[in-house]
């Protein structure tokens, strides 16, 4: 009776590892180093956007506040840092996009052109703003701030999501090695 329940035991293991290990690609297992890095960018470009977000919604607000033209300067100076930031994280993950994963290449496919926008917008703004020192409350000043909330809070959900992906592919990645490990020693205590 015990041997047929190792028997089975080992059986059902084995077809998991098998059914796991075809149904993932190999580069989980494979890219661990540049995954991890990868990990570490995703969450840096995470937090990065999360700020960015929370500041483009509060330079939003402005408009609707009796604030000066010098306050709202301010925040579009935050709001820029942020883009910048984000841009260097950018460049990291592009520097290495060629030898890296696909999950990469899409990363650095999806954050640009909406960081692209973010930057046109801020710059858009800062020049509205240069040119028309008064309180700012009009088109097409609150167009872009609007635009760049917007563009702010996809960016934010882009990156957290592409994240979460990456900590889940290097968690399945961790599971599957146990697994494997597992089934060794089942096949050793086999024999």
């Amino acid at each position: 009776m015990r041997i047929a329940s190792k028997a089975k035991n080992h059986f059902i293991t084995g077809i998991l590892v098998t059914f796991l290990s075809l149904s993932l690609p190999t580069c989980v297992f494979a890219l661990r180093g540049e995954s991890d890095q990868l990990a570490q960018l995703l969450g840096e470009a995470r937090n990065e956007a999360g700020e960015l977000a929370r500041d483009a919604d509060e330079t939003e607000s402005l408009v609707r506040n009796d604030v000066s033209w010098q306050t709202h300067a301010a925040m579009l100076d935050s709001v820029k840092e942020h883009v910048n930031n984000m841009g260097r994280i950018i460049d990291k993950l592009t520097a290495t996009r060629s030898s890296g994963s696909e999950l990469q290449e899409q990363a650095v496919d999806r954050i640009l052109p909406l960081l692209k926008e973010l930057a046109a917008n801020t710059t858009a703004a800062i020049n509205y703003l240069n040119q028309n020192q008064s309180r700012p409350i009009g088109q097409p000043y609150t167009q872009y701030l609007k635009a760049n909330a917007e563009t702010a809070h996809q960016l934010a959900s882009t990156v957290s999501s592409l994240f979460e992906y990456e900590k889940t592919r290097n968690k399945m990645g961790e599971l599957m090695n146990k697994m494997g490990e597992l089934k060794n020693k089942l096949d050793q205590s086999e024999q």
